[in-house]
């Protein structure tokens, strides 16, 4: 008897696309039931209080994208001087402009 342990690791980032069977059985399964067919029960309910204390996924990761910008030599300035050498003047940049962006997006909405 063959006793070797077989490992597979899956990215869950990348996984493969459904075949036509399994997409029919899907569709199928879905069908056929209704949201009143979902068991919650190991689900709590969320409340007020959760939602207060909710933050973005502290995980989440934007795409980079690579431009070019042109600042004010003063602003540049203190922006590399708030760093050691100079260092992560660019995270400050993208960090005064995301607080700029999400501040915009909470007016608007």
């Amino acid at each position: 008897m063959n006793n070797r342990t077989v490992e597979y690791e899956l990215d869950m980032g990348n996984l493969p696309p459904l075949t036509k069977n399994q997409k029919a059985e899907l569709e199928a399964a879905l069908k056929q039931s209704g949201d009143e067919e979902i068991d919650y029960s190991d689900v709590p309910a969320l409340g007020d209080d959760f939602w207060k204390a909710a933050v973005r996924n502290p995980f989440y990761k934007p795409k980079k994208a690579s431009t070019t910008v042109r600042v004010d030599a003063d602003v540049l300035l203190w922006l590399r001087s708030n760093g050691k050498d100079g260092k992560g003047y660019q995270t400050r940049i993208n960090a005064i402009l995301r607080e700029a962006m999400l501040r915009d997006l909470r007016k608007q909405g």
